[in-house]
């Protein structure tokens, strides 16, 4: 990319007084990495000015898009933090002196299942970088996918290594961020390197499968539209594609049977606004019959990244199995781009927040930022603690709810009492019954998105040293083991 294409993008984008921030900073980042090259030979510039276009394109403020064109020159050359606070200011020079700190911390990552004391440091570092502000991680993700997208020109063994660094690190933490067209680039370009076999054979059965169902498809399509437009619906429909690597996973789970897998291929209904979603929801099912197991409302109940969409899967009277997804556009462009694209830092400094860990102004899919935080504190004061990390950080989210509608987010797999230590320690420690969904349970009972969980406590109860064994959550295994040792 030459720097004249990356200030007309910004054009497009900023104001013009921004936009001449944005000129300074180029100009500042080619004469300080002038004469560097990339391993494949390229001027050493072009890697900032990409990064910083990806910013851009994913609509972030202008302060990360400048710190991302300087997001090298403090490691790499000769320029100094102070001078980059100088010219442009103390916020852009927190951003690059974080991205800073992420890049130098990186060489020492493993695998996420292969974790070493020596590794547990690095990862966080990495996570204190994101409880202070997430554009610091946005923008390493910016530079983590370019680096991807130029990894061929790397010997084997960096390229393994980084592939398998993107897909254990980088990619959970844009799943977190909502940041869903993000997470399947960094997916699929790492798992092209680590499993180049299977990514191709899995590539081309999905090639041959798409051909082969696109003819049915299009009747669908051409069949839904026409009854929306009868319903006086205005919809916006196209088709969607599993990724190779999601495909990867899901065949792992059905013993490698493509026969299970539903939604290789799905239609997605993108409408106005909320009661649009349901009226078409509702027509749907009128046209075909739905699969009841396959009905999923992640509008009244989000994930916890904040995605919110319908899921349907039905089967048309031919016997094609078809999934829908119906979403509105706003829900769309937060699936695609989640918290690079809601974020509006020149509004709000939510920064400040994640800083002084207040909680209450952070919205719902952001609360595992605290969680990070806590996970962070706990690594100071007990080297054990970086399992919590693995449990809180990369595992799958749930929902779930106390009767009164007070909302706990728990890894999923979390058990009744997790949620019991999640309102309070007291309450976990001296749980005497639990009712899910308004039925008594027992405490090892695994939660599910969306459960109503009551707790009741009895000054007399006790925890048990079995409790340990299926408690899911760092924090109520630390607990439990605390007062027993007590």
């Amino acid at each position: 990319m030459k720097e004249t294409n990356l200030i007309n993008q910004a054009r497009l984008h900023y104001a013009p007084e921004q936009v001449e921030r944005l000129h300074s900073a180029v100009s500042l980042a080619a004469k300080a990495h002038a004469g560097q090259k990339r391993k494949s030979g390229e001027d050493y510039i072009t890697h900032p000015l990409h990064v910083a276009s990806l910013l851009i394109d994913w609509k972030l403020d202008i302060d990360s898009v400048i710190a991302g064109v300087l997001h090298d020159v403090v490691e790499d050359t000769g320029v100094t933090l102070s001078e980059i606070e100088e010219v442009f200011g103390e916020d852009v020079a927190f951003l690059v002196d974080g991205v800073t700190k992420v890049g130098k911390v990186r060489s020492g990552m493993r695998s996420i299942e292969e974790y070493r004391p020596e590794t547990r440091e690095n990862l966080s570092k990495l996570l204190i970088a994101v409880g202070q502000d997430l554009r610091v991680i946005i923008i390493k993700l910016a530079d983590r996918l370019h680096n991807l997208q130029t990894l061929k020109h790397l010997s084997k063994e960096k390229q393994h290594k980084i592939a398998r660094e993107s897909l254990d690190v980088f990619a959970p933490l844009a799943d977190r961020m909502g940041m869903g067209r993000l997470r399947v680039q960094l997916e699929e370009l790492a798992f092209s390197y680590l499993e180049p076999s299977e990514y191709q054979a899995l590539q081309s059965a999905i090639k041959k499968r798409v051909r082969q169902a696109h003819k049915n498809l299009e009747v669908v399509r051409e069949k839904v539209e026409q009854t929306f437009r009868q319903s006086g619906l205005q919809a916006r429909i196209e088709g969607r594609i599993k990724s190779v690597y999601s495909l990867h996973k899901k065949l792992k789970k059905v013993a490698g049977d493509f026969d299970e897998i539903y939604d290789l291929i799905a239609l997605r209904i993108l409408v106005e606004d909320v009661e649009d979603c349901y009226r078409a929801l509702g027509i749907l099912h009128g046209l075909y019959q739905p699969l009841p197991t396959r009905i999923k409302d992640y509008i009244s109940v989000p994930k916890s990244n904040g995605y919110q969409s319908l899921h349907t899967t039905v089967i048309t009277p031919e016997g094609q199995v078809v999934e829908f997804q119906i979403r509105t556009e706003e829900m769309h462009v937060h699936a695609e781009r989640g918290l690079a694209a809601s974020f509006h830092y020149n509004e709000q400094k939510l920064a400040k927040n994640y800083a002084r860990k207040e909680a209450a102004h952070l919205p719902r899919n952001m609360q595992w930022v605290v969680t990070l935080q806590d996970a962070i504190a706990s690594l100071d004061k007990d080297s054990s603690a970086y399992e919590k990390l693995k449990v809180d950080l990369f595992a799958d989210r749930i929902f779930t709810y106390s009767p009164k509608g007070d909302i706990y987010d728990l890894p999923e797999g979390a058990t009744a009492l997790d949620f019991a230590f999640a309102v309070h320690s007291d309450i976990g420690l001296h749980a005497h019954v639990i009712r899910v969904n308004h039925k008594i349970a027992s405490f090892d009972k695994q939660l599910h998105n969306g459960d109503i969980v009551e707790v009741m406590t009895q000054r007399k109860a006790r925890p048990s040293l079995e409790w340990v064994k299926f408690l899911r959550t760092d924090k109520a295994r630390s607990k439990v083991r605390a007062y027993l040792h007590r």
